[in-house]
């Protein structure tokens, strides 16, 4: 029989970073053919935030959980976990720990977990089952990705769409559930649409053995068929999340979508019948920053007091992998 209490989750605290240099549409001309009303036009993104060479992720990543802790009234030996979604970290071997280190969380036990720009809702997920199952009471989960170190900058079809940023979460045991309903999905087949592969080329060692020894190659993604995925899909898993936490589409008060391409977003939110307004979008600010798309736009909302005790948010990220998933959330933050 288990002993651990059953319990609910409930988000306390929010915060997000981004590098202070910026690169606009104008800017970015100089760089790749293109133009601000081309980028604008097809992706509605104006600006995106781009780390310089002596940054990191991890710096900014950290920065986004301090602001989530001090929103949350936490100190850093409060945090049980950290969860670090990210599929850019500064070391191979995960930057989880060194964000622990760099917080003096030395208490929590870190991690990375990667999930592209899925990975914010992914690690949502992870994250409830920790406090669910009465392991954890107060997790920190941080989502962070810098793509400006994987996409061509010659090639304007990727190129105009990514930057970089952090945004974390503070979530905690509640008495009440104010995660209600999610699913997950993943489809390796289509994983040729959105990758960014290892390239090795062989060494030889002695006769007869070989080593791949290389490095990452820049991201490549096949839009049109990206975005074709996004719109059927995505609709889908939220409805299907609704479904699952008792609520219906109509019961929806703000749509927060991984914020990859304000086409995307319109789309989505006319499938499911909710009106822009619903829409929770700063991709013109900051373009796709991938697994930070969603806690960025979270803390934004929240700091500019968008949210209502008892709002229904429908969140839903989707992307490499390919994978795709939602998390239906009462907002219950003060």
């Amino acid at each position: 029989m288990n002993s651990f209490i059953q319990r609910g989750i409930r988000l306390t605290g929010t915060g997000s970073a981004v590098p202070l240099t910026s690169l606009d549409n104008h800017q970015l001309s100089q760089v790749v053919t293109t133009s601000d009303d081309w980028i604008k036009t097809r992706t509605g993104i104006c600006l995106r935030h781009i780390l310089q060479p002596s940054d990191s992720l991890t710096v900014i990543a950290t920065q986004a959980a301090q602001k989530a802790m001090e929103m949350a009234g936490l100190g850093p030996q409060e945090i049980d976990l950290i969860i670090l979604t990210t599929s850019t970290p500064d070391d191979l071997f995960g930057s989880a720990a060194l964000i622990q280190a760099q917080l003096g969380a030395t208490r929590a036990v870190a991690f990375d977990l990667t999930a592209a720009c899925s990975g914010f809702v992914f690690g949502l997920v992870t994250a409830a089952q920790f406090i669910k199952s009465g392991v954890y009471q107060k997790i920190l989960l941080i989502g962070a990705d810098v793509l400006s170190r994987w996409v061509d900058w010659s090639d304007r079809r990727t190129c105009v769409l990514f930057g970089d940023g952090a945004g974390a979460v503070v979530l905690q045991a509640s008495e009440h559930e104010h995660l209600l309903g999610f699913q997950l999905y993943t489809d390796g087949a289509q994983n040729h649409h959105l990758n960014l592969s290892y390239q090795a080329h062989e060494k030889t060692l002695i006769d007869q053995v070989y080593v791949g020894q290389g490095t990452y190659q820049p991201m490549t993604m096949n839009g049109q068929e990206i975005y074709r995925f996004a719109v059927q899909k995505v609709p889908e898993v939220i409805e299907k999340a609704l479904f699952q936490a008792g609520y219906t589409v109509e019961q929806v008060d703000w749509l927060l979508l991984h914020q990859a391409n304000q086409r995307i977003l319109d789309a989505v939110a006319e499938r499911l019948g909710l009106p822009t307004e619903k829409i929770i979008s700063n991709v013109a600010k900051y373009g796709n920053t991938s697994a930070a798309s969603i806690p960025i736009a979270l803390d934004e909302a929240t700091r500019q007091s968008q949210f209502k005790k008892g709002d229904i948010v429908a969140m839903a990220g989707f992307g490499a992998g390919i994978s795709w998933g939602s998390a239906i959330v009462e907002w219950g933050l003060i």
